[in-house]
């Protein structure tokens, strides 16, 4: 997963809404999004390669997501796989908080990492590549892609910005919103960051929809965790690669 985008907003009724798009090399093996045959209660698409997923929900109304850090000296950095971690969360019973407090105990243990977990009250953050400890988000609209969370880089800049306006000017959330996520446009060269990786990637890896050969923006998920009748969770994934996949959108609904 590369790029979130998520209002936070615990007073609304829609009070949690993501929009993400999972960047990858397109021979992983990989699931759609459904319900686990062995976790039935988490739905969420799953890294066939080690068994984790990048993000998820549970019939509670948890919530997780977890992003790389880039940076080319990490990239062999720690041994367990980081798609464990929004799966170990959303299997416990711990809140956010002391979840993010254990894991960054262990923080030696996994590559470069940002993480989000939501417990139903609670939305809270960390990466174990920042000096900070974990911490509970205020209210607001936030970007995380692959350094922590709201730097600014252009997408998420940008993205971010998109997504408030969607939030002022909508009466709800919709998983139309996912079209924030399709912009292939790449960053100026003055805009770029700078991670290591050499203009050219860097260039490539500057827009919210990665096209390239052999890796880029596999899907798009857009998740609304709210407090209505019809629907606490509205969880929708568009496949993207491989084209053609039939069916190329799954959506569920939890009441």
């Amino acid at each position: 997963m590369c790029l979130i985008l998520l209002s936070w907003q615990p007073k609304e009724p829609q009070r949690l809404v993501i929009l993400a798009n999972r960047d990858e090399f397109f021979d992983r093996p990989t699931l759609q999004a459904d319900f686990w045959h062995d976790m039935p209660d988490i739905l969420a698409g799953r890294d066939k390669k080690a068994g984790g997923t990048w993000l998820g929900v549970d019939k509670r109304g948890r919530f997780a997501a977890i992003t790389n850090y880039r940076s080319p000296l990490d990239m062999n950095a720690g041994g367990t796989s980081r798609g464990s971690l929004p799966v170990k969360f959303l299997g416990s019973e711990e809140t956010a908080m002391s979840y993010l407090d254990q894991v960054s105990k262990q923080k030696a243990d996994y590559a470069g990492f940002n993480l989000l977990v939501f417990d139903g009250n609670d939305l809270c953050y960390y990466s174990n590549r920042s000096d900070k400890n974990p911490v509970a988000l205020s209210p607001g609209v936030y970007g995380l892609s692959n350094s922590l969370l709201n730097t600014s880089w252009p997408k998420v800049d940008t993205g971010r910005s998109e997504l408030r306006n969607r939030i002022d000017t909508s009466d709800e959330p919709s998983p139309d919103w996912l079209d924030i996520m399709a912009d292939s446009s790449q960053a100026a060269d003055k805009e770029l960051p700078d991670t290591g990786v050499g203009y050219d990637l860097e260039k490539r890896l500057s827009a919210r929809c990665i096209v390239m050969e052999g890796y880029g923006t596999r899907s798009s998920t857009f998740v609304s965790i709210g407090q209505t009748e019809s629907a606490q969770i509205q969880f929708v994934e568009k496949t993207i690669v491989p084209a053609g996949l039939n069916p190329d959108t799954v959506s569920f609904r939890l009441v």
